[in-house]
């Protein structure tokens, strides 16, 4: 678990991370260099679950390498079926991970929703359903790894 106790908000437990894979994690089917590492480390305080549609069709390989079970999200009604991924879990728990269109509701839906600008770029949607934006999924990876900066920026 990570706790953030944010002036302005009060105290938020995260016990939930839940990342989009293609264009966040990864790019163009490959997991972008450091993010396996940079993941998995969090795996100690937080559940991790990847949510995909599997655009590239890489992620058996990505499950693999990282060894998760990726959750398939059917074409049509992604950004529907993402946000109530995150609510069954206990949204109020639920760190989200996203960049594309189809990840706003999760970002929105989620505690706490961190949008990443990504090389495939950051779907105005999402920016504007996040709490925070960051510049690569790296830096995501180091907030929670630093819970004081979250605490920082969304401080009020």
């Amino acid at each position: 678990m990570i706790e953030l106790n944010i002036p302005g908000r009060g105290l938020i437990q995260l016990n939930h991370l839940v990342s989009d894979v293609n264009g966040t994690l990864a790019l163009d089917g490959q997991l972008l260099e450091g993010a396996p590492k940079a993941l998995l480390a969090l795996g100690d305080r937080l559940q991790l679950h990847l949510l995909t549609a599997d655009t590239h069709g890489r992620q058996a390989q990505i499950d693999e390498r990282l060894g998760l079970q990726a959750v398939r999200i059917p074409p049509g009604g992604e950004a529907e079926a993402k946000a109530a991924y995150v609510h069954d879990l206990g949204a109020e728990n639920v760190v989200a991970l996203g960049q594309g269109a189809n990840d706003a509701g999760m970002l929105h839906e989620a505690a706490i929703g961190i949008a990443v600008a990504s090389i495939e770029g950051l779907a105005i949607e999402s920016l504007t359903s996040a709490d925070v934006v960051v510049p690569d999924i790296i830096a995501a990876f180091e907030l929670l790894e630093h819970p004081t900066r979250l605490v920082a920026t969304l401080r009020r």
